[in-house]
This record gives structure tokens, C-alpha cells and sequence, in this order.
């Protein structure tokens, strides 16, 4: 038996693996900072073994109630990802499975690696009206993508000018749900006999960044970049030395402006799909509000997995964190500005035990996503 996660996304450091019955493990820190949740390894030599595989520092991780009531994810071929037995007692997290095959991967939530960050910009970019641009690089050298999507106008339309769409996502890194999201937001948003995206295509410019923390993300880290920084605590004052992939995109969207902002992210402790607004902004106004209420409405008509009861509490009038990225570009840009949260655990309103919220469910919000977007979309500006 071994035990491995010297790849991609990988991290687990491993303390006892004598036997399969008592595998003991911890989780690897994040560089440059305290935080640590996110873990993906491969257990290899254990066909039929009876596995009980302990994270004996789970009890001191980033965000422990994202251990209750969680189950984490396995997969054989990195394709299909299933929920295995978990259960979390004393501080230690305890993952019971006996494997059919010979290597079995384990992760906190689905991985998305560079790799296959890498094949949805290059398949994007077949598409018509769909251009990369390289924004800068990041602390240890990988590009910052962004995706533009701005079809021709068609001969016959009016001069009017199109609306700046942003989505961004991954700012932390082991939220990889984000970039699951974006795929199927992508799919949807480039399919030329889809009548909504081609609609919005039409009448807007959009600027995607599917991942805005490479490094984080191939360091195997789950809330910050390769120095430590929290990006989305980085938006009032980001630097090229702490923080350039808050930076450039901050400054390309300057060039821009915005009329429609997301931020997608995953919630450690909370097993729903939420929105969270500027709330407590300086220049929040009852138009704003109303405009995320119109959203919010239309994304739960267009999701049952996507619901507006449960979410974080609202900050008071002037109290905004404004280092984060949807209070910084709402009142920057005063624009339709929000940030979706995805469960690491299942939907609680919508469960589906066997695999939980799932890659193939962050992507079928992705396309509610653009349905909720092209209900208001007249609104936005």
C-alpha cells in the first residue's frame, strides 16, 4: 500500500501507513498562512482492503463544522466521483472505504486541475467571438487567464453599446465547485443554437477568469496563493508582490467597467447554493437591492438547487468588508455585484446521497446561472 498526492492539487502528508486498517494523516498547511481544509491524495495496492484512513489534524483546520454531516468524495478514474463513509469525532476526520480496484483517488471535493483548466481555455477558444487574454503572471510564474466573449454585431443591429459581464472564480483555490460551475456556464454561453446565449451574446461582452488562483490551485492549497494572500481580501490594495492576479483583473476592469459582477465560490459549512450581496456598502441603494432580489427570484425558478433562506447574516450600513471582491466592484462600479456560494457537502433541500453536490451539478447551476442573468438583464447599467 502507498499512499500519494505528489500531483496536481495534491496534498496529504502521511504519518502511519503500516497497515490498512490504521492509516493516520495530516493535511499540508498552506504556504505563507494558517489556513488548510482541502486535501486530495491516491491510495494505490488496496484492492478489497478494508481502509479506515484517519486526518488526525482535522479538529484544527480552517473551518471545522465543514466536517459535520460531510462525506467525502473518491473516484477510480478521476472522472466519476462518489461519496465514501466519513464521519468526524474528537477532532479526527475518519474515511472508511474498501476499494474495488487497484488505486483509488480521495478529495475533499472534486478536483479540477490545471490540466483540465487548461483544455476548457483552449476548447473556448474554438468558439467564434471568444479571445484569450493573458492579464500578467502570477508569484510563481503561470498566466492569468481571461476569457472575452464578443460576438460581430449582426448587420441589421442597432449601435448601442454592449454590457460589461464579469465572472470570476476560484479566488480560493479548493473551492474547485467554482470552476466546475464555470465549465458548464462556458458550455452553455458558447453554444450557437442555444436562443438565451445567443441573446446575451448579442447584447453584452463577457469577461470570464475560470480560475483566479492557479498557483493555490496546483499547490494543492485551499484558501490562498503562493505567498498567502486570501485574494478575496485583496481587492482595495492589491500589489504585484502580494497579490498581481487581484491586480490585473481589478485593472482590466477599470478599462471595462462592469454592469453584471460574480464571484464563485464554495461554502465549507453550509450545505446550500446562496448568493451573498454588497450588503453594508456606502453606496448601496434600494435599485441594488432590488435588482439581487430579481436575480435571486429568477435562478430559483430557474435551479430548485439554488435557494435564498439560508446564507451568511447581511452586514449593518457602513460595515462592508470592503477588501472582498463583490463590496469592492459594487461600489466601484455600482453595478449588479454578488457572490455565489456552492456546498462542499450535499444540497440539504435537494440531496442526492451517492455523489452529493457534484461536478455534474455545478455545472447545470452554471447554465441556470446565464437564465437568472438574461431575466434581468434588461435591468442592469
Amino acid at each position: 500500500m502507498k499512499i500519494t498526492s505528489a500531483f496536481d492539487g495534491g496534498n496529504i502528508e502521511v504519518i502511519a501507513a503500516d497497515t490498512p486498517s490504521n492509516v493516520r494523516l495530516n493535511i499540508r498547511v498552506d504556504n505563507g498562512s494558517d489556513h488548510y481544509q482541502w486535501f486530495y491524495f491516491r491510495a494505490s495496492g488496496v484492492r478489497d482492503q478494508a481502509l479506515r484512513m484517519s486526518i488526525d489534524n482535522a479538529g484544527s483546520a480552517s473551518f471545522t463544522d465543514g466536517w459535520v454531516d460531510y462525506q467525502a468524495v473518491a473516484s477510480y478514474d478521476r472522472q466519476r466521483w462518489f461519496r465514501v463513509p466519513t464521519r468526524y469525532a474528537d477532532g479526527t476526520l475518519t474515511i472508511e472505504h474498501t476499494p474495488t480496484g487497484d488505486a483509488v483517488y480521495y478529495a475533499y471535493f472534486a478536483p479540477y486541475s490545471q490540466e483540465r483548466h487548461a483544455d476548457l481555455i483552449a476548447r473556448s477558444l474554438t468558439a467564434d467571438g471568444v479571445r484569450l487574454e493573458v492579464l500578467g503572471s502570477t508569484l510563481d510564474g503561470r498566466d492569468i487567464d481571461l476569457l472575452v466573449i464578443d460576438d460581430p454585431p449582426a448587420a441589421d443591429a442597432k449601435a448601442s453599446p454592449k454590457k460589461p459581464c464579469w465572472i470570476i472564480a476560484r479566488q480560493h483555490p479548493g473551492e474547485t465547485m467554482a470552476e466546475w460551475l464555470i465549465e458548464g456556464l462556458l458550455a452553455r454561453l458558447l453554444d450557437p443554437q442555444d436562443p438565451v446565449a445567443r441573446r446575451l451574446r448579442a447584447t453584452s461582452v463577457f469577461y470570464i477568469v475560470p480560475c483566479m488562483n492557479p498557483d493555490g490551485a496546483f499547490r494543492g492549497h485551499l484558501r490562498v496563493n503562493a505567498v498567502g494572500a486570501n485574494l478575496n481580501r485583496e481587492w482595495t490594495l492589491p500589489t504585484l508582490e502580494r497579490s498581481p492576479e487581484v491586480l490585473c483583473v481589478r485593472e482590466r476592469m477599470a478599462e471595462t467597467g462592469v454592469d453584471f459582477f460574480l464571484d464563485v465560490h464554495g461554502d465549507e459549512g453550509l450545505p446550500y447554493n446562496f448568493i451573498a450581496g454588497p450588503d453594508g456598502i456606502p453606496s448601496l441603494t434600494e435599485a441594488m437591492v432590488a435588482l439581487e432580489n430579481d436575480f435571486q427570484a429568477a435562478l430559483r425558478q430557474a435551479s430548485p438547487d439554488f435557494q435564498s433562506v439560508h446564507g451568511y447574516p447581511k452586514a449593518a450600513p457602513g460595515e462592508a468588508n470592503m477588501t472582498m471582491a463583490t463590496n469592492y466592484v459594487a461600489e466601484t462600479h455600482g453595478c449588479l455585484s454578488m457572490t455565489l456560494e456552492q456546498p462542499f457537502k450535499d444540497a440539504a433541500d435537494t440531496p442526492l446521497p451517492e455523489v452529493g453536490w457534484s461536478p455534474e451539478r455545478c455545472q447545470k447551476l452554471g447554465v441556470a446561472i446565464l437564465d437568472a442573468l438574461y431575466a434581468v438583464h434588461g435591468k442592469l447599467g
